[in-house]
């Protein structure tokens, strides 16, 4: 990798030995890539992806001091993935001995160190730290250092800014220097499809399930996707970008997608069309029989399949404020036809904090209440990491939480008929 004079000074020590090591970890992790050189992050605030207090993450919580003490604190505030707890969401005695003793006993002492190194603010903990409530929005072009794939995804592909898929404490390395390796979707090359994905449903499908599909099939690479955009329209309004947020999670979990092309609606594919896509291409036609077959392959992990739900969590990534007041017309519609005055599953619906203030200022959120609904700010993956809650019988209508715990995944449509009705 070629730096500047600066940047080999940093190396060098000229400015202590943590930034030193800083340096050398980003340039490390360039040369593993390929990369030629560093670009500053533009940017106003970045995201980190590591939020929670895990006792297991002793070196974090040392590094986290080193820098500290060094006074290499982040060159931009940041915003951080969800907490793992709120007393608000349901949980036994085991459950909760377990989350204080063995998991996220150490979650005051880190947002602690977070706040030092350069948080937001004290209740900026969302994987949607995209959204007008958060204040986190960047803009079209600039270079991030982000980590979170959701995040990530959303931001590339709907936001049309650039930043790979970094992980945990290299989101916050890139930060702390104001620089990155340039490599991946940083670049123009790097951001052409090597996939067109025709959408050929008869019905506009399922934004998780057909993330998943997508996700599944290109993995790492970057789809160009066409007939999409007959369902959605072709202008990024709310309902949109909503889909688009759980859509993107979905490529991202169940694959590993850091960027989409959608013909005539993502701003590169409305700008750049089909040159985006590179010669050799393959293709992948989604039909509502593929949309199918991926559905029933999910395993279901359950130690009794035929269990009746515990509980349901909707909201990873976390819900925008028009999906819960969608939710509150919708549960509410959903409870009357069945003759149920409240859900009969224990229900959370997950937001940012930010979105959450905002919603208890509406009508919906009383009413939401009244249906036995819980809002909250958690991370229903890091609630279900602790392993007495993954052996609950949990559903979700999210892909990503179906991925990486024991939860089991139905459509809107169907999480609806279960927590207002019952049966499966």
């Amino acid at each position: 990798m070629q730096l500047t004079e600066k940047q080999q000074e940093i190396l060098n020590g000229a400015q202590g030995e943590t930034l030193a090591k800083v340096m050398k970890t980003l340039v490390m992790y360039g040369d593993c890539f390929g990369a030629e050189k560093m670009v500053p992050v533009t940017s106003k605030y970045n995201h980190l992806v590591t939020s929670f207090g895990l006792k297991a993450l002793g070196p974090v919580y040392d590094l986290m001091n080193q820098l500290i003490e060094a006074g290499a604190v982040s060159t931009q505030k940041f915003s951080a993935d969800p907490r793992p707890l709120d007393k608000n969401v349901p949980t036994n005695f085991i459950q909760d001995f377990v989350f204080k003793n063995f998991m996220y006993s150490k979650q005051d002492f880190y947002e602690g160190q977070l706040q030092k190194l350069g948080l937001m603010e004290k209740d900026a903990f969302t994987c949607t730290c995209y959204m007008d409530e958060v204040g986190n929005k960047p803009q079209k072009g600039e270079i991030l250092s982000w980590a979170e794939s959701s995040a990530v995804v959303y931001a590339n592909s709907v936001l049309g800014a650039r930043c790979n898929r970094n992980s945990g404490i290299v989101d916050l390395f890139g930060s702390v220097l104001g620089m990155v390796p340039y490599f991946g979707l940083l670049t123009d090359e790097g951001r052409k499809a090597s996939w067109i994905v025709k959408i050929e449903t008869t019905k506009k499908p399922e934004a998780q399930l057909l993330g998943s599909a997508i996700g599944m099939k290109v993995m790492e690479d970057v789809p160009y996707i066409v007939g999409l955009d007959k369902w959605l329209g072709t202008e990024l309004d709310d309902a949109t970008c909503t889909y688009l947020k759980d859509f993107g999670a979905a490529t991202a979990s169940n694959g590993a997608v850091g960027l989409y092309h959608i013909a005539n609606l993502t701003p590169e594919a409305v700008e750049q069309g089909e040159s985006l896509i590179q010669d050799g291409a393959q293709v992948y036609v989604i039909t509502d029989e593929e949309l199918e077959r991926v559905k029933n392959n999910y395993p279901v992990i359950w130690k009794n399949p035929d269990a009746q739900p515990k509980l349901c969590f909707m909201g990873c990534p976390h819900m925008s404020l028009q999906q819960l007041k969608d939710w509150t017309d919708r549960v509410e519609k959903g409870l009357k036809e069945a003759g149920n005055t409240k859900v009969v599953i224990p229900t959370v619906f997950t937001a940012a904090p930010g979105v959450l203030k905002e919603f208890e200022k509406t009508e919906y959120a009383a009413r939401l209440k009244k249906t036995g609904v819980i809002v909250s700010y958690i991370c229903p993956l890091m609630f279900m990491n602790n392993p007495v809650c993954g052996k609950m019988p949990v559903i979700t209508s999210s892909n990503k939480l179906r991925t990486y715990t024991t939860a089991r995944y139905y459509t809107d449509d169907e999480i609806l008929v279960q927590i207002t009705k019952g049966g499966k």
